[in-house]
């Protein structure tokens, strides 16, 4: 089939817009050739069992997914009685992005916390951490995290360690979405259980696609006692492959030898050296008018720009607006075919690398971005 796309065009919306990783795409033909046993029962979900026990400690147990919403859905459905509620921070992806589908498909009340950098602590939940006993109230039975957050910060092991505590003192279970677990693991320059398990987390989605996969995501329960029901819950969402094989060989893939920490380091790396560029130009004088809005931990840079030039900018690189009211969106249609224009009160934008951001798409980008602001 001859190609539809221009593969010259190159954009900082969304690691979601990359393509496979070859060696991702080479273990889903190798997966290919004969038979195997559907729904999970074949060797690549057994192997994958495997090394989710390597990564995560004895025990943790996969359930592959399609994508991440199911894998958020599905995990905290698992986690909940149906009169529970998640508390979780308003950028959440879950309360943001996710089109209702916690609350239409899973029942789920989401307690949403405002937070400035997307993350919460302690004191933050206590904000909704309340009402145990009373039938008016939906309970709050578990506090969801994301890792790396919507706004391109991190956790610490011992912010994780504090969060896990406090939840659990309270009788609530700790969810991490972990979409971008691997940009945070390694920028972190931590291995996956430490950022997980070994700092109280209960269940973990774990993020395959931003990673390089075509489609995959699993959820990765840590504590057996957080979650029930997976088996019958992941089919009743429509989240059950037939041919599973070929989800599980994509994070079998990212797994071993450490694909995925090799992808997430090089994302990591060209999402600072777009930051660092831009920090020189606005020293030397060659980029005007931009302010950064939050600091670049993982794979995001987020940013301001002067009136006017977002959109111009755009005609040359996809990227997403991030208004201030609901702290962005991820999926939101707002790059080159974007009918809503820039956040007229704050004109925020979103820049994510990803495995195939090159250095000279960088420089490309931080050279158009200089010729605009100084027009």
């Amino acid at each position: 089939m001859t190609s539809l796309h221009d593969t010259s065009v190159r954009g900082f919306a969304s690691d979601n817009y990359s393509g496979i990783h070859p060696e991702v795409l080479a273990a889903i033909t190798a997966a290919n050739d004969g038979h195997q046993t559907a729904y999970g029962s074949d060797v690549y979900t057994a192997r994958l069992q495997d090394l989710v026990g390597e990564h995560f400690g004895a025990g943790a147990e996969a359930f592959p997914v399609f994508n991440g919403t199911g894998a958020n859905v599905t995990a905290l459905q698992s986690m909940l009685p149906r009169w529970g509620a998640v508390i979780a921070a308003s950028t959440a992806h879950i309360n943001v992005d996710e089109g209702g589908a916690p609350e239409r498909v899973g029942g789920i009340k989401i307690l949403n916390v405002p937070t400035d950098d997307g993350k919460l602590t302690p004191e933050l939940i206590d904000r909704e951490a309340w009402g145990w006993g009373d039938e008016h109230r939906a309970q709050p039975l578990v506090v969801s995290i994301t890792q790396s957050t919507e706004l391109g910060t991190l956790y610490t092991p011992d912010e994780l360690r504090t969060i896990a505590d406090h939840v659990h003192e309270r009788g609530m279970r700790l969810h991490m979405d972990g979409a971008r677990i691997a940009n945070a693991a390694a920028a972190l320059g931590l291995p996956l259980r430490a950022i997980t398990r070994d700092v109280g987390v209960d269940v973990l989605s774990f993020g395959g696609t931003k990673n390089g996969a075509m489609l995959g995501e699993a959820i990765v329960v840590l504590d057996p006692a957080a979650s029930e029901g997976l088996t019958y819950l992941r089919k009743l969402n429509m989240q059950l492959s037939s041919k599973m094989r070929f989800v599980s060989a994509q994070l079998v893939a990212l797994l071993e030898n450490d694909l995925w920490r090799r992808n997430a380091e090089h994302a990591n790396g060209m999402a600072q050296r777009l930051r660092s560029a831009v920090e020189a130009g606005i020293a030397d004088g060659s980029v005007r008018g931009v302010e950064f809005t939050q600091p670049t931990q993982a794979n995001g840079v987020f940013a301001v720009l002067p009136e006017g030039v977002a959109d111009r900018l755009r005609e040359s690189f996809r990227f997403y607006d991030w208004g201030p009211a609901d702290g962005g969106s991820e999926d939101r249609a707002s790059d080159a075919s974007s009918v809503g224009g820039e956040d007229e009160a704050r004109r925020e934008v979103r820049w994510m690398c990803s495995f195939d951001t090159s250095a000279s798409d960088v420089d490309a980008f931080v050279a158009e971005l200089a010729r605009l602001t100084t027009d």
